[in-house]
């Protein structure tokens, strides 16, 4: 089949699925994180139980301090157990011939896979138990999708609440019903469909099997089936096998990439319309999903165009650039995978990105680098936009000679400096750690692609560090897998840029929501900016660029840029 014409169907077939779920799907979550009534079985209320069981008061709404306060105080909680599980791991039933993981290994894994990041600096195969991934690893994937969608929820809350006290809901009731109520029904369903793709479902530690060669080689197996399903639909992206997506295990077939994608982009496409309904206006919600699309589109365009050229000899002979990628997936399967787990805080990879063309690459970390928006992770995605919906505003009104309001709240001095606060995280974490570590003389031997000054190596060097920097600090986990992250140094700083390129944000995010919250409603006037239609659509996307173009272009001169002008 023609290339173009492989692309062309495939975008087509997840566009058309997306858009036939987008209505109820959407709906659904708005009804989720809007009723009164808990989930019940029968006779057998399953939400009122485990209120119980954990003391929660359901029926009582938080202010942001409280909402922030049970997130962080939960999150920490969750960074322990993870921790102390990965260091006891060898002793536990189902370890196998694994030992316990090393300090900074799971301090770094901890705070990966609880901030959403799923960071991998090793090989999960040989590492980590079928006990651990299970109940240490798929769990955060659970739990750490659902506070992301639990704070977008809080948000929301903000623009529709009119409260003296600011509340904005309750942590623990958001975080039950995410889990309960849209992330387990959605895997399970993921989980089939890619269970009779030939994906692998096992708490086997392996087989052995002859090689081309004669050699016996020894198969890792595990329950992937579950964990690839929320791994995705959670935009998680920590693979249970080394290869990640690329893992016939993980990814048998062109299919199965058609339904992981879908599975990526599902909740963040589907969270514009949860956003339209809560608020009673439907054209909001449609006018961010127009910005997410028209960034995804474009980089996709762009990444498609990179990697189909033929840079070099290799890529000449096979008529595109296949180093690193897998032939069941092609170029069209690879890019769309690569746009979309960039674009959202997945992290999840069918290819090899250390092996695109230096366009390629580029495009994918500048798809981080816009803040994940495009469609962004489950939750993070949606404040994500609204925070720059906030800033377009206020540049918008600016102009006009009027105090900005958005959704009938005014933006103040207050609103505007946790807007900006929340939005100045990502830039500090990438740059800063990105300048510490290539001025350290100790990080160099760690790039596999460094060289002399001035050298392709030597560029492509610091993409690498750029790319896991940018990475970890958007919670998304993928990597230029040329560069070697197991020194200490590496461990701890891309853990901590981990945690506070997550809950920075939140926190930021919260104290906005109850500002928002605490305000009275005013109504439209002549004067008022249009937030809904193509005029604003056009101005929240030209601040999206705007902001990333003037913050990273120096760093992507030095790295993606240079090395594409070799």
């Amino acid at each position: 089949m023609n290339p173009a014409l492989a692309a062309g169907l495939q975008i087509a077939l997840v566009i058309a699925v997306l858009a036939i779920l987008y209505v109820p799907v959407g709906d659904y979550m708005a009804k989720v994180y809007t009723t009164d009534t808990d989930l019940r079985s029968g006779d057998l209320r399953i939400e009122t139980v485990l209120y119980r069981l954990c003391r929660i008061n359901a029926r009582t709404d938080q202010t942001w301090y409280g909402y922030a306060g049970s997130l962080l105080g939960f999150s920490a909680a969750s960074v322990l157990f993870l921790y102390f599980l990965q260091r006891v791991q060898g002793v536990l039933p189902l370890s196998g011939d694994l030992s316990g993981v090393s300090p900074a290994m799971a301090f770094n894994t901890a705070a990966s896979f609880v901030a959403n990041t799923n960071w991998q600096s090793y090989a999960p195969e040989t590492t980590m138990t079928n006990l651990t991934q299970p109940i240490g690893l798929a769990v955060q994937n659970f739990v750490s999708a659902a506070v992301g969608m639990a704070v977008a929820a809080a948000l929301i809350r903000g623009f529709v609440r009119v409260s003296r006290g600011g509340e904005i809901g309750n942590f623990w009731v958001d975080l039950t019903r995410g889990c309960i109520r849209i992330l387990l029904p959605m895997s399970f369903i993921i989980a089939l469909i890619l269970l009779s793709q030939g994906v692998i479902q096992s708490f086997d530690s392996g087989f052995t099997s002859t090689g081309l060669d004669g050699n016996s080689v020894t198969n890792a197996l595990a329950p992937v089936a579950s964990q690839e399903a929320i791994k995705e639909l959670g935009t998680n992206g920590g693979g249970i096998l080394a290869a990640n997506s690329a893992h016939p295990f993980e990814n048998p077939t062109p299919l199965s990439n058609i339904v992981e994608i879908i599975a990526i982009l599902l909740i963040p496409v589907s969270l514009t319309r949860t956003f339209g309904t809560m608020v009673g206006d439907r054209k909001q919600g449609l006018t961010l999903l127009a910005v997410m699309g028209l960034l995804w589109g474009g980089l996709l365009a762009v990444t498609l165009a990179a990697e189909s050229g033929q840079r070099g000899v290799a890529a000449t002979a096979a008529g595109a650039m296949m180093e690193g990628k897998e032939v069941r997936f092609g170029i069209p399967g690879t890019a769309l995978f690569a746009v979309s787990t960039t674009g959202t805080s997945t992290g999840a990879v069918n290819a090899a990105h250390d092996s695109m063309s230096p366009l390629g690459g580029g495009a994918v970390m500048l798809n981080m680098l816009l803040g994940e928006i495009a469609p962004g992770g489950v939750g993070t995605g949606l404040y994500g936009i609204l925070v720059l919906a906030l800033i377009a505003v206020f540049v918008g009104g600016l102009l006009v000679g009027r105090t900005p309001e958005y959704l009938g709240k005014k933006l103040g001095q207050r609103e505007i400096t946790l807007a900006a606060l929340s939005v100045l995280v990502m830039p500090a974490l990438v740059l800063i750690g990105t300048g510490i570590t290539v001025i350290l003389s100790s990080t160099t031997g760690y790039q596999g692609n460094s060289g002399d000054p001035g050298t392709p190596g030597s560029i492509h060097g610091f993409s690498e560090v750029l790319y896991a920097f940018a990475s970890a600090s958007n919670n998304n986990g993928s990597a230029f897998g040329g560069l070697t992250v197991t020194s200490d140094w590496f461990q701890s700083s891309l853990g901590v840029c981990m945690l506070l390129g997550r809950f920075l944000p939140i926190i930021f995010v919260l104290a906005l929501a109850g500002s928002l919250a605490s305000q009275k409603k005013t109504e439209p006037g002549a004067g008022t900016l249009p937030t809904a239609g193509p005029m604003f659509a056009g101005l929240l996307t030209g601040t999206v660029v705007l902001v990333a173009a003037l913050t990273f272009f120096p760093a992507l001169a030095l790295g993606p840029i240079a090395e594409a002008l070799q």
